[in-house]
């Protein structure tokens, strides 16, 4: 049996946060395997947590900060096999805006973990097509897109 139809009949639920400040969006970098993954900040359900639980434990270990207020923005409306195992992908996004003092400059943001790298990007520039991960792909295309329409009313991004 190989290991993607290890996973098949099985989910693989994802919860990331999405935090915009200053026309830029929080994004961090995983070493999978050999190579660097641009992704947004969050990961893996893990048995017996809920979903905020998922995010706050994410994000301690990933940023060293807790991710504050959430709202959601997103959950993978199509279908995904993870490209680990072949289980089906659910992931959630969430709005979310941390405590950070207003006189502390962003860039002094770290990252914990020696596998994960944070940094920030330009909402204006990023490019849809520089995250490898399909449902994060779409993401971006989303947050694009809205970002760009929001001064004609679009309520949901800051």
């Amino acid at each position: 049996m190989s290991s993607r139809e290890k996973g098949a009949g099985t989910f693989n639920i994802r919860v990331y946060g999405l935090w915009m400040e200053q026309g830029q969006i929080l994004v961090t970098e995983e070493k999978i395997g050999t190579r660097w993954v641009q992704k947004f900040p969050g990961g893996g359900l893990l048995w017996g947590e809920g979903v905020m639980d998922t995010l706050r434990r994410e994000w301690k270990e990933e940023l060293g900060m807790d991710p504050g207020p959430a709202h959601h923005y997103y959950t993978t409306d199509f279908f995904q096999a993870s490209a680990l195992d072949g289980s089906q992908v659910l992931s959630l996004y969430y709005l979310v805006r941390p405590l950070w003092p207003q006189d502390k400059p962003l860039e002094e943001l770290r990252h914990l973990e020696e596998d994960c790298r944070a940094y920030w990007r330009s909402l204006q520039e990023m490019d849809p097509g520089e995250f490898p991960l399909p449902i994060d792909r779409v993401v971006a295309q989303k947050i694009k897109e809205d970002w760009e329409t929001r001064e004609r009313g679009f309520p949901g991004l800051p």
